[in-house]
């Protein structure tokens, strides 16, 4: 009896372990087929050749370049504008330059004296820039919809406190970070935003563009001094997410991480600089004296403190991507990595010395705020291990406005909103066959004017629209990566193409500011 009972008691405690583990199996199914979280990071101004994985030899990237281990790394992806508000605009509405409302950086100056950073802490309503329509669909709207939590952390820059264009009016449950793009001129405000209400930080009021004082040794690090501050804005924000992430964990998320670095001010943790001054060396400082108010910040490192604005960006990757592992959530979320625009050497930043633009042409006219590829094709790395093989690479011509139907296939949104985006699910799973573009368009009222067109292997740049130009380049992208060999002369015939589509693709702007006049005569 004794044996039968023995038998019997060891059949029933495999039974039940059986069924846990049928059950632990079944949870973890349910777990999988759950909406995935979704994790959007937008570096500022990071060039498509400052990544390890994508050729930086000099800037050290390993969280990063970890996530191109683990998932998906893209060649032909581009922003939708070659500087900061057009090219966010167009990532949040789905819409290119040609339809989108806001086409360039507008300060909306109408308002008073909105450059005058003290002037702006006593009065906000002249902080941020011009807003978006009332009736604006953002990606974010989409995502809530079918009950995402949703957060913005860093840089809005998309309209002004006391507008109806603030994040959380938006799509947004909830923002931390610069409201106004101006005001992200220094990374130790002496305000951020949470929600619609200041959030006062520990900082002194160190006006952005403020140089040295005078008589002051450009060569001792005293002299920097007083641009180091108690609270480094990114800092907070990479705390700030994470709390939400931590406190939304149980229901899908979407976090938009529009971090400001490395947009200049030359800013950084210590510990960084330290690091690549003992690996670059002794450098020419970047300063100005205070009387001339024409720079950022100056900065007794420039090299080193770029390197190390970018480690730094890095480090905090890898410190999500950790806590994401450590709380399971890691395989069922969906972490893109990308840049608003190409890289700048503004402000003591230099794209020539670290060849931040690589393969294209890193020197000024080629980079941030022009058309050509260094100015907007720009590094994304997907990761979602659910989904997504690690270590693979596409080819596939994307852009900005792509995010939208993308995420929203992800999501299994239902809309009738129809943007200029192919969302790229395909070729993120490598399931069925990618619809592709027959061409991307760009559209920047800015710097005098500028038209561009990528379709297969033609670019064609149409710039100094509002100087009267009527001349359209033609590049060969196959054979000229660099954009150095203008061959229109050889395929006349291109320009009447490229008319054509400017035609099907631009929309008078309402706002007086973003028209081009040269492009709205084509249509007279």
């Amino acid at each position: 009896m004794k044996i039968v009972q023995i038998f019997t008691t060891f059949i029933l405690i495999v039974s039940l372990f059986g069924c846990q583990d049928k059950t632990a199996k079944k949870s973890a199914k349910i777990e999988t087929n759950q909406k995935p979280n979704i994790v959007y990071i937008l570096a500022d101004d990071l060039g498509y050749g400052d990544l390890g994985v994508y050729g930086q030899t000099k800037i050290e990237t390993p969280n990063i370049d970890a996530l191109a281990k683990e998932g998906l790394l893209f060649t032909q992806h581009y922003t939708a504008s070659p500087v900061c508000a057009p090219a966010r605009a167009s990532l949040l509405t789905g819409l290119h330059g040609g339809h989108a409302s806001i086409r360039g950086n507008d300060e909306w100056r109408e308002r008073g004296d909105v450059f005058n950073y003290r002037s702006m802490i006593a009065d906000s309503s002249l902080e941020g820039q011009r807003p978006m329509p009332k009736n604006t669909v953002t990606i974010a709207q989409q995502l809530k919809s079918v009950n995402y939590k949703t957060a913005i952390v860093g840089k809005w820059g998309l309209g002004a406190p006391h507008t109806e264009s603030i994040p959380t009016t938006m799509g947004f449950d909830y923002f931390f970070g610069y409201n106004c793009q101006r005001q992200a001129h220094t990374y130790t405000p002496v305000h951020l935003y949470e929600n619609e209400n200041r959030y006062h930080l520990r900082n002194d009021t160190i006006s952005p563009h403020f140089g040295l004082s005078k008589g002051a040794d450009p060569m001792a690090a005293a002299s920097y001094e007083k641009y180091t501050q108690p609270d480094y804005s990114p800092t907070l924000i990479f705390d700030k997410m994470m709390n939400f992430i931590d406190e939304n964990k149980k229901e899908p998320f979407f976090v938009y991480w529009a971090s400001p670095i490395p947009h200049v001010p030359l800013q950084a943790p210590q510990k960084w600089i330290d690091y690549y001054v003992n690996k670059f060396g002794d450098e020419k400082p970047h300063f100005f004296i205070e009387d001339k108010n024409v720079d950022y910040f100056p900065t007794r490192y420039p090299h080193a403190t770029y390197a190390a604005m970018i480690s730094y960006l890095d480090e905090n990757v890898g410190k999500l991507v950790a806590y994401l592992k450590k709380e399971g959530l890691y395989e069922n979320t969906l972490i893109v990595f990308t840049s608003d625009n190409g890289p700048s050497s503004a402000g003591g930043g230099d794209a020539v010395w670290f060849d931040s633009a690589a393969p294209f042409d890193s020197s000024y006219g080629k980079g941030k705020g022009f058309l050509y590829e260094g100015g907007i094709r720009v590094p994304m790395i997907a990761t979602w291990p659910a989904k997504i093989k690690a270590g693979s690479k596409t080819d596939h011509m994307s852009a900005f406005y792509d995010v939208m139907p993308t995420l929203n296939e992800i999501a299994n949104v239902q809309t009738d909103y129809k943007s200029d985006g192919i969302s790229f699910y395909n070729t993120l799973t490598n399931t069925e066959k990618q619809k592709e573009h027959e061409y991307l368009y760009w559209e920047f009222a800015g710097y005098n004017g500028q038209v561009a067109v990528r379709m297969g292997k033609w670019k064609m740049i149409w710039k100094n629209i509002k100087d009267g130009n009527k001349e359209v380049e033609l590049y060969d992208l196959d054979a000229d990566i660099r954009e150095e060999h203008n061959i229109m002369d050889q395929h006349p015939e291109m320009v009447e193409k490229f008319y054509d589509i400017v035609r099907k693709e631009h929309r008078t702007p309402e706002n007086e500011s973003f028209r081009i006049e040269g492009v709205e005569a084509l249509f007279e």
